[in-house]
C-alpha cells in the first residue's frame, strides 16, 4: 500500500472515530445547550418582569391581594406571581410539574422571591420541557449534517496537502530508483523540495547510486581486462600441451595427465570467453541491427544443437508460425539466449523427454515458451538461477558453473526482453520471454 494512500486511510478513520464518539454524545450535549438556552431565556423574562414591578408596581400584577396567573393557547409557557410567607427565600431553576386546567405537565421553571411594599412574593416562569424535546432532533440533525461535511471538506484537504507534501517523495522514487536502468543512472537531478528530510534522502540516494556506479563499472572493467589477459596465456598453454601430446616417447599415464589438463584449460578458457561476453554485452559493445523471423532462428538453434538432442534422445518441437519477424536486435546474441536456454532444457531433460517452444502474440509483445519435461528447479533454487557462479543443487554436470542463464538475463537486458521462470520439481520447467512489441512484426 502507498504511503499516501495509508496516511489517508488513517486519517479517515480517526475522522470517523471522532464523528462515532461526537455522534454518541450529541444527544446529550444538544440537551445541555437546549436547557442552557432555556434558562438563559427565563432569566431574561424574570428581569423583565421585576424591571416593570419596579417601574409600575406590584399592582400591575396583584390586587387586593389576589394571584396572578398566565399562560400560552398551548401551556407551553407561563407565569405566576403569588404572595409568599416573609421567609421564603427562592432563586431556583429546576424541572417540576405543575396542573393547569386539569394537565399535568412537565416544565423547566424559574423560581424567584422578592421584596416589594414590605411584602415577599413568588414569581415563577415556566417552559414546557417538551417544547425542549422538540428542538432537539432538528438541532441534531443540523449538527450531525454540518460534521460530515466538516468531515468530508477536510478528509479532502488531507488529500490534497499529502499529494503536495509528497510529490517529492513521489519523484525521488520514480526518477531515481524505478524510472533509472541500472548500471546507467545518468547525471544527478536535485528534487525540488523544501521538506529537509527529502532533500536528505534525495542527495543520499545519489551518492550511494554514485558509489553504486563506481564499483559495477570497475567491476566490469577489472572482468573485460582480465578476461583478455587470460586468453593469451591459456591459449600459449594449450599449444604447449598439444605439442607435448605429440611427442614421440611420452608414457601413457603421462599423455592421459596432459589430457586432463588440455582439458581443464578448455573449460577455463570456455569460462573466460563468457565472462567476455557478458562484460561486451552489458558495456552495450553490440548493435542492434538485424532483422530474422523468429522460426529460422529457433531452426538454426536446432541445427547446431540437433546432435546432443539425438545423443539424450530428446524431442524438440516448435511451433512458432513463420509471419513472426524480429526486428532491430542482435542475431549473434539471441541465438546464444536460445541455445543457451535449449541446451539448459536437454541437459536436465530425462532420457526420452521433450522439449516443446510455442508462443503467443498480445499487445504487450511476443510471447515465447520453452516447456521441458526434465528434473525442474527447486523453489528455495528459483529466486537465484541467474546468478553468476551459483551453482545449482540439482546440477549433475561437472562442466557447469552457473553462466549460462547469466548470459541469457544479459542478453535478455540488452534487448528489453523480460524472462519469466516457473518449475515444478521433477516435472520441468518453462521459460518465457515476453519480447517488447516494438522488436516484432507479423
Amino acid at each position: 500500500m502507498k504511503l499516501n494512500t495509508k496516511l489517508t486511510l488513517f486519517n479517515t478513520i480517526s475522522k470517523l472515530v471522532i464523528v462515532v464518539f461526537f455522534v454518541a454524545l450529541l444527544p446529550t450535549l444538544i440537551t445541555k445547550i437546549n436547557i442552557n438556552y432555556t434558562d438563559s431565556k427565563l432569566i431574561k423574562q424574570k428581569e423583565k418582569v421585576l424591571q416593570i414591578v419596579n417601574t409600575l408596581g406590584i399592582g400591575n400584577y396583584i390586587t387586593d391581594g389576589e394571584s396572578y396567573g398566565s399562560y400560552t393557547l398551548l401551556k407551553e409557557e407561563y407565569i405566576s406571581l403569588d404572595e409568599v410567607a416573609p421567609d421564603q427565600r427562592m432563586d431556583t431553576i429546576q424541572n417540576e410539574r405543575r396542573i393547569v386546567e386539569g394537565d399535568t405537565i412537565q416544565y423547566r421553571i424559574l423560581s424567584h422571591t422578592f421584596h416589594v411594599n414590605k411584602k415577599n412574593y413568588l414569581l415563577e416562569v415556566g417552559k414546557s420541557v417538551d417544547t425542549l424535546d422538540d428542538t432537539s432532533g432538528p438541532l441534531q440533525n443540523i449538527a450531525f449534517q454540518v460534521l460530515v461535511s466538516m468531515i468530508l471538506l477536510t478528509i479532502l484537504a488531507d488529500q490534497l496537502y499529502s499529494n503536495y507534501v509528497l510529490r517529492p517523495l513521489r519523484l525521488i522514487i520514480k526518477t531515481k530508483l524505478v524510472g533509472t536502468k541500472f548500471p546507467s543512472f545518468g547525471s544527478y537531478r536535485k528534487i525540488r523540495t523544501t521538506t529537509a528530510d527529502f532533500q536528505h534522502l534525495d542527495i543520499s540516494i545519489h551518492r550511494m547510486i554514485e558509489t553504486l556506479a563506481d564499483k559495477f563499472q570497475k567491476e566490469r572493467e577489472f572482468i573485460s581486462n582480465a578476461s583478455h589477459e587470460l586468453m593469451t596465456p591459456i591459449s600459449i598453454l594449450q599449444s604447449k600441451i598439444e605439442n607435448m601430446v605429440d611427442e614421440e616417447g611420452i608414457a601413457d599415464d603421462m599423455k592421459v595427465r596432459l589430457l586432463e589438463m588440455q582439458k581443464i584449460l578448455n573449460r577455463l578458457k570456455s569460462i573466460t570467453k563468457t565472462l567476455l561476453l557478458i562484460s561486451q554485452i552489458e558495456n552495450e559493445q553490440f548493435i542492434k541491427e538485424d532483422t530474422i523471423p523468429v522460426k529460422d532462428l529457433l531452426v538454426e538453434v536446432y541445427e547446431e544443437i540437433s546432435i546432443r538432442l539425438e545423443q539424450k534422445n530428446v524431442q524438440l518441437n516448435i511451433d512458432v508460425p513463420d509471419n513472426w519477424v524480429l526486428y532491430h536486435i542482435n542475431k549473434f546474441l539471441l541465438f546464444n539466449l536460445f541455445f543457451n536456454l535449449i541446451n539448459n532444457a536437454i541437459k536436465y531433460n530425462h532420457e526420452g523427454g521433450s522439449i516443446t517452444i510455442n508462443g503467443t502474440m498480445d499487445n504487450k509483445g511476443l510471447s515465447i515458451n520453452i516447456t521441458d519435461t526434465g528434473i525442474g528447479i527447486s523453489e528455495e533454487d528459483l529466486p537465484y538461477i541467474f546468478n553468476r557462479f551459483k551453482k545449482l543443487k540439482q546440477s549433475l554436470q561437472q562442466d557447469s558453473f552457473g553462466l549460462g542463464l547469466p548470459i541469457v538475463r544479459s542478453i535478455a537486458d540488452f534487448h528489453q526482453i523480460k524472462i519469466e521462470v516457473t518449475s515444478v520439481k521433477n516435472e520441468g520447467s518453462v521459460f518465457k520471454l515476453i519480447i517488447p512489441r516494438n522488436l516484432v512484426a507479423h
